[in-house]
Parts: structure tokens; sequence; C-alpha cells
């Protein structure tokens, strides 16, 4: 497995605490990018004054460190494109009740 790869899939393991799914399903995660051993996620919360703001960034930093080869990590927080429900997996969906 890539170390991209490594990265994506331990990203599943962050979980919003407000909404209790993670922030891959979420849809908040958009883009993982990998120069040697630094990692920078790309990504959104659902509002500009996410009150979880914090503790969301703060476990994708302490997750992702978490794995062998990464030597750091960059969270960088976007709002455009704006988060919408429209993001997230089918499965985050039905459990929110959109679908």
């Amino acid at each position: 497995m890539s170390l991209k790869e490594k990265v994506r899939s331990a990203l599943y393991e962050v979980i919003d605490p407000e909404l209790g799914i993670n922030i891959v399903d979420l849809g908040l995660v958009y883009d993982v990018e990998i120069e040697e051993s630094h990692v920078t996620i790309t990504m959104t919360l659902t509002t500009p004054g996410c009150p979880m703001h914090d503790s969301i960034t703060a476990g994708v930093e302490h997750r992702i460190q978490q794995i062998e080869d990464v030597q750091k990590v960059t969270v960088h927080l976007v709002w455009e494109p704006a988060w919408t429900p429209l993001n997230m997996s089918d499965q985050a969906k039905q459990m929110l009740g959109f679908g």
C-alpha cells in the first residue's frame, strides 16, 4: 500500500465528534498531497464557524502522524468550494437522513 493510500485510509478513522461520521464520508477531505515525508491535507468543515474546528484538525494531524514514514502533517482548511450535503457519501447521507 502506498503512503497516499495509507493516509487516505487513516482519514476514515477521524470522526466528526458532533455527527459521529468520519470526515471522508462527510466529504470534508478535498485532497491529499505528499512530498517525501510531508503530508498536506486540504479539507473543509461543514461551516466556517464550526465549533469542532480544533478538534477535527488536531484529530487529522494526530492520526496521520501515526503513519510510518510521515514526518510532517499540514492541514490546509479551505472554504471554497463550500461544503454541501451533496459532498457526503451515500452511507453518510442515509445516516443523517438525507437519502
